[in-house]
């Protein structure tokens, strides 16, 4: 996309955010490294929920990715001590 600005050729080159800005039109920062969007709207690093409990959604914990994980590892142990 090339845009008519004072800033480097490196600068303008660079692919851009995207996101909707509150006005509905979309934000033209620039994406942060290695990210797909800029790093007000998603791209910082830590950015997105906290895991378990500190998540206003947690409910139980019966689908978080670490009991998934032992579910699947205890099922494997299990079928092999089956057969």
């Amino acid at each position: 996309m090339e845009r008519s600005t004072r800033e480097p050729l490196s600068l303008r080159l660079t692919p851009r955010c995207g996101a909707k800005k509150r006005d509905g039109q979309p934000c033209q920062k620039p994406r942060a490294k290695g990210r797909n969007r800029c790093r007000l709207h998603g791209g910082a690093p830590g950015s997105g929920a906290p895991k378990g409990e500190a998540n206003g959604r947690y409910s139980h914990g019966l689908l978080t990715a670490e009991a998934i994980e032992e579910r699947i590892a205890l099922s494997a142990i299990v079928g092999r001590s089956v057969k």
